[in-house]
């Protein structure tokens, strides 16, 4: 007799009793994932580009989406290429929900995300563009769905990400993202530099003894400034699928106009501070005074930071602790990629130990447990919306 549950099909990721999960694996194989994807593009990459440069040449919007951590990796997507065509340009990449993009579709170019090829919202943001003129492009890693056919140009990405609680797929589309921002304008990634440095992120020693602080917190704030708020984003989302702790992500400004008066000393914050700039010493200034209000309440702070950033922010500042990833130079790896799969390491790792820290299983997201199962059912079961 099989011990599998009636409910566990072949559509659901590996049932495993205990560590390690499957995360953990995806996690581990993510550096040389993203070197090979800045080595070799996928096809299309060239087209997919040039289709880009041409819009922003004309003065037309390329809009960039997805949705969950898909949306997180588009927002991601769409600072890389911003970084890649400068300020004159700018202002012509928005990323947006997919669901909003399907709503009031734009001209141009959409590139949306979306790594299983199954989400409907997805696949509309595709449809409703074409229908406005605009050239589209998918980033996904299943060749023969739906949203890969409705897509004029499918940039495949190689590893299936096996557990849901996703990782690989979200440096898979931000290592795309670089190819089509190297292919816009000026851009580093040097795939051996990158490779390093997402293979220091995920391992930072300082993973486990944050995470056991943590475990018992009722509500975790993720927050960093608008470069870092992709990063705070997908922390928080990671958090709250693999660790299964309320979670709260918030651009760093936001959370001094009210958010505080909800919280208890029972709670966390977490800071992003990773993406150097121009303005660093403002962010720094402003950081301190998130921290400091927090910290006044009660609640327990921890940092996800670049080396510099960890310099100028002090280590009294975050009672349970800081990971730091020390960056390449830019002229090496672009700083936003940089910024980027440095969070996404952290991120993931700390997610990772929380969840032994809290006995969770990552990969399922809930869904072993019946009311969740039942209510991604029921969210799923129909795409005639």
């Amino acid at each position: 007799m099989s011990d599998t549950p009636d409910w566990h099909t072949d559509e659901f990721p590996e049932l495993r009793p205990g560590p390690p999960w499957v995360m953990q694996e995806m996690i581990a194989a993510e550096p040389a994932l993203v070197q090979q994807l800045l080595r070799t593009p996928p096809d299309g990459a060239q087209a997919a580009a040039g289709a880009i440069a041409e819009a922003l040449g004309n003065n037309l919007p390329v809009t960039v989406c997805g949705c969950g951590t898909s949306e997180h990796a588009a927002y991601g997507v769409a600072a890389l290429l911003t970084a890649a065509v400068g300020s004159e340009k700018s202002h012509l990449v928005q990323a947006r929900p997919a669901f909003s993009a399907a709503q009031d579709p734009r001209p141009g170019v959409c590139v949306v995300v979306s790594h299983e090829g199954g989400t409907h919202a997805s696949t509309l943001a595709l449809k409703a563009a074409r229908s406005q003129g605009a050239r589209t492009v998918g980033i996904t890693q299943q060749p023969k769905s739906a949203f890969a056919t409705a897509a004029d140009v499918a940039l495949l990405t190689p590893v299936h990400d096996e557990s849901w609680c996703h990782t690989a797929a979200y440096t898979s589309a931000l290592a795309v993202g670089a190819t089509l921002a190297a292919g816009v304008g000026p851009f580093a990634a040097d795939p051996a530099a990158t490779c390093e440095l997402l293979d220091r992120a995920v391992s930072p020693a300082a993973a486990a003894s944050i995470a056991e602080r943590l475990a018992d917190r009722r509500v975790i704030i993720c927050t960093g400034a608008e470069p870092d708020l992709p990063t705070a984003r997908e922390l928080a989302l990671k958090i709250a699928e693999g660790a299964n702790v309320p979670t709260l992500a918030l651009e760093l400004e936001t959370v001094l106009h009210g958010q505080l008066a909800a919280h208890e000393p029972t709670d966390a914050l977490v800071l992003v501070a990773i993406t150097e700039s121009g303005e660093q010493e403002r962010a720094v200034r402003r950081t301190t005074d998130v921290a400091r209000a927090a910290a006044t309440i009660g609640l327990r702070i921890a940092g996800l930071l670049s080396d510099r950033y960890a310099q100028a922010l002090g280590a009294e500042l975050m009672s349970d602790g800081r990971m730091v990833t020390e960056l390449p130079a830019s002229e090496v790896v672009n700083a936003q990629l940089a910024a980027l799969l440095a969070g996404a390491g952290a991120l993931q790792s700390l997610t990772l130990e929380l969840t032994h820290a809290r006995g969770t299983n990552p990969d399922l997201i809930r869904r072993e447990q019946a009311p969740y199962r039942h209510a991604a059912e029921a969210a799923e079961s129909s795409d005639d919306w």
